[in-house]
């Protein structure tokens, strides 16, 4: 007799049973939030074991964006999802372009707000998709598959690396052979099996998102757009962002809300070339001039941010 598990095991993380939430179905609503919240606490640990991939993974993103490349995240369901909310999240605050970071998602866009579940077996979708997206060799494209075993992205990340594109794999589950060999980066972070079995948009979807937060804001950080830890190229597209970016130039410059408007409009919007204005007591062009010379980062041309309040 062999220790042959039964026909109905699956050998996925994700697919495999909690035995610490066996019993959810009976617990009262506060008995299932310690639960979640118990599972969701080991998702941050889980993530950190995997740090110095994310560094690698942000590395060859940044040198993606030095080079006029992109950075690409090709997913389905709530992966694709996650893909898409990264990239449309960088705009507004980095002040990039909307083609600098996108989201391609199994079924398309109308699979955002309305699940295609089938679409993520479509293979020959997912290599399409990539040629749709017209990648070349510049790009960084990024799988993102829950399981691991995604039939879409992985023939979208194989067909990406045809077309000579870096490509990272981001999965909670077992990695397939084939793209552990052939993705430059694999993330890995494991979170095991789920408070629902299969349902990845709990702790693998928080693993995701974290890695995905991580690899777009690191790689920004790494291109000058950010001064000490304030998003000096967010755009000024609300009354938010409008508020932000002019406390963003009173702290830095110690100007009263006025002075930091006035600096602001004389930029045309830009709160990064404010702060350069105002601190160095410049003009709009020389301010331009001292940023293009180090590169977009604003440290070496206005000097240290001021530290913290507390």
């Amino acid at each position: 007799m062999t220790n042959r598990p039964p026909d109905f095991a699956d050998p996925r993380p994700t697919e495999q049973r909690n035995p610490r939430t066996e019993r959810i179905d009976v617990a009262s609503s506060l008995e299932i939030v310690d639960l979640m919240n118990a599972e969701d606490a080991t998702v941050a640990g889980i993530v950190r074991g995997e740090r110095e991939r994310i560094a690698r993974a942000i590395d060859l993103i940044v040198n993606a964006f030095q080079t006029g490349g992109r950075l690409i995240y090709v997913g389905a369901g709530t992966s694709g999802r996650l893909g898409v909310l990264d990239a449309a999240e960088c705009p507004p605050t980095f002040g990039v372009p909307p083609t600098m970071v996108t989201g391609v998602i199994a079924g398309g866009y109308a699979a955002l707000v309305k699940s295609a579940e089938g679409a993520e077996d479509d293979g020959k979708a997912g290599a399409a998709a990539m040629d749709t997206a017209a990648v070349t060799k510049r790009d960084v494209v990024v799988g993102i598959a829950a399981s691991g075993t995604t039939t879409y992205v992985r023939t979208a990340l194989a067909r990406a690396q045809t077309l000579g594109a870096t490509t990272v794999l981001v999965t909670c589950g077992n990695a397939p052979k084939v793209l552990t060999e052939t993705c430059d980066v694999v993330i890995n972070p494991v979170v095991g099996p789920e408070a629902l079995t299969g349902s990845t948009r709990l702790k693998a979807g928080s693993a995701t998102k974290l890695v995905l937060n991580t690899l777009s804001t690191g790689a920004m950080i790494r291109i000058g757009k950010v001064y000490g830890n304030m998003m000096v190229d967010l755009m000024d597209l609300s009354v938010k962002l409008h508020d932000r970016g002019e406390r963003i130039v009173m702290e830095c410059c110690g100007v009263s809300r006025g002075e930091a408007r006035a600096a602001i409009d004389k930029a045309e919007g830009s709160v990064k070339l404010a702060i350069v204005m105002v601190r160095r007591g410049v003009s709009v062009k020389e301010a331009r001039k001292l940023l293009d010379a180090a590169g977009g980062f604003v440290r070496p041309v206005a000097g240290d941010p001021p530290s913290v309040r507390q």
